[in-house]
């Protein structure tokens, strides 16, 4: 029988076997915890971190035999043990373990921000394509009910043409977290900002082709190499435009609102993963609510990306899709630093998500954290 689309199976042969590369908060909290979701299609194979107390503590949690420090990294992609790796690692380091993996012939699924620049985004393809390996970036809200019903309702044309896109990202990161080091791909449009980037433009189903931005800094010592915060504005092809704010310095705030002729949507919490997302659609001055359950969104992406594996299929959210996220958000860094508009060249057209990518599995137990902590007060 063939595999379902959905990536279910019985059969361990068809199992594709991942290490998880960097065992951090998000990998603790959500990546980890997804591969019971996901085992009809997937299993953890290995661990890879620098801490060996934290490497033994969750290969038991998890049943894991293999288990290795970086140093012994390209020694597991040679191993013949493992299919795939899920690169969990700081933003700076996301290129040169997936490039090492994909040239190895081991298949990357790689966490967003898919990488710092677009020449090291260029790089994964490349190492990918010349290998015959699959590249995907977790973006897990492409998998997500709460988001595909936004971008549902935005192309069904319920709230009229579409017309504007306005989005804020708040949180109070902690003083000396990973986030707040330049070096390591730190800073909130890295962090944040990108989810508002890849919601307007996977809820426009297009490309923008001019960026404007502001940064600001309120002299914390905690943003003493990045922006505390940054506002950005996107003019996008039929005269629409598309704003967001994102701050490592602000309450907690995760919403977006489209804006149509005849109507709009306001989705709050709308980036969230630990928390019930919701839905507020205007129409003709008459609202109705929709609260969306918590959900475990890691598993679809490994189910997916799985899937496409064994079928040698492209996976969506390609290399491509993160490599626009990070043109976009190096042309916000250059507007700026200039003080101007930044244009943009036209890009070939993206594959979006739809409800055809859209799979609920029940949300993770909160598991005990070893030796991480959240980036977020």
């Amino acid at each position: 029988m063939d595999e379902p689309n959905d990536g279910q199976t019985t059969n361990d042969a068809r199992r594709v076997r991942y290490a998880v590369v960097g065992l951090g908060h998000i990998a603790q909290v959500a990546v980890l915890p997804a591969f019971k979701h996901a085992s009809g299609n997937c299993e953890l194979s290995a661990l890879v971190s620098s801490d060996p107390k934290k490497l033994k503590k969750l290969a038991r949690k998890h049943g894991v035999s293999r288990t290795t420090g970086y140093e012994g990294y390209d020694e597991l992609l040679q191993s013949g043990q493992i299919d795939a790796v899920c690169i969990a690692l700081p933003n700076h380091l996301h290129c040169e373990y997936s490039v090492r993996a994909a040239e190895a012939g081991v298949h990357v699924l790689c966490e967003n921000p898919m990488a710092v620049t677009e020449d090291e985004c260029q790089k994964m393809i490349a190492a990918a394509e010349s290998s015959d390996v699959r590249l995907m970036i977790a973006y897990r809200l492409h998998f997500e009910e709460a988001n595909l019903k936004a971008i549902e309702i935005v192309q069904s044309g319920e709230l009229g043409e579409a017309r504007f896109f306005q989005s804020n990202f708040a949180m109070q990161v902690k003083d000396e977290n990973i986030r707040v080091s330049r070096e390591k791909g730190g800073g909130p449009l890295y962090d944040i900002g990108i989810y508002c980037i890849n919601a307007a433009r996977y809820l426009f189903r297009d490309e923008p082709s001019e960026v404007s931005c502001f940064t600001a800094n309120s002299g914390d010592e905690r943003f003493a190499e990045i922006e505390e915060m940054a506002s950005a504005i996107l003019r996008f092809p039929k005269q629409r435009l598309a704003s967001f704010t994102c701050s490592f310095g602000a309450a907690d705030v995760s919403q977006y609102r489209v804006v149509g002729t005849n109507g709009d949507l306001n989705v709050e919490p709308a980036y969230e993963y630990q928390k019930k997302l919701a839905h507020r659609i205007t129409i003709d001055g008459k609202t109705r609510k929709q609260t969306f359950a918590k959900r475990d969104q890691f598993a679809p992406e490994l189910m997916h990306f799985s899937t496409c594996v064994r079928e040698g299929r492209s996976p969506e959210p390609s290399g491509a899709m993160g490599q626009a996220d990070i043109r976009i958000i190096e042309a916000l860094f250059r507007s700026a630093e200039v003080g101007a508009p930044v244009p943009l060249e036209p890009v070939q057209q993206m594959r979006y998500p739809g409800m055809e990518l859209e799979m609920h599995k029940p949300p993770v137990e909160k598991p005990e954290i070893i030796h991480a902590e959240s980036g977020s007060q």
